[in-house]
């Protein structure tokens, strides 16, 4: 890919080598670009091997038969990974935030906490704080600076296949 920055390209080829994502065309991989959360759940379910749901993503009315990643979410509801962001709807196309990603890679990975996370924008008691807390504390993320995690920031593929560069590489 001509696009990755040195920052992520290993990230970026170790996802790319192990068949986790590929890149938008055959030559940029848009590391800049926001992930949905159809993507990262696609990304979580390849790094586990592609495993065959058990069924299919009951109730999500927005989740499309056939899709790309209609079987990941089906797989991501099933492992307790996400709910979805209401009873009936997954949201797919929405962009992911970092702190969605976190917990998403956090409960795929059956990960825990030892402490607190250290962010002043992570609450004590939010859903994403054990998630954050495990991802700091194993190096999977650093923050975005100024000890601030960017809970609520828009994650971009390159922060994501860097979040799961680190977390199966640790």
């Amino acid at each position: 890919f001509t696009d990755v920055p040195e920052w992520a390209y290993e990230s970026v080829a170790w996802c790319y080598m192990n068949s986790v994502t590929t890149g938008v065309s055959e030559t940029s991989f848009a590391p800049g670009n926001d992930c949905t959360r159809a993507q990262i759940v696609t990304f979580l379910w390849r790094a586990a091997g592609s495993p065959e749901p058990k069924g299919a993503a009951s109730g999500m009315t927005d989740v499309v038969s056939g899709s790309y990643y209609e079987k990941a979410v089906a797989w991501a509801i099933e492992n307790g990974i996400t709910t979805g962001t209401t009873t009936s709807t997954f949201s797919p196309d929405a962009t992911c935030t970092r702190a969605q990603a976190v917990t998403f890679l956090a409960r795929a990975l059956k990960a825990k906490a030892a402490s607190a996370a250290e962010f002043s924008d992570v609450p004590t008691g939010s859903y994403f704080a054990d998630a954050v807390a495990w991802a700091a504390a194993n190096g999977v993320t650093e923050g975005i600076g100024g000890g601030l995690f960017g809970s609520d920031n828009d994650c971009t593929r390159g922060q994501i296949v860097t979040f799961l560069y680190r977390a199966y590489n640790k």
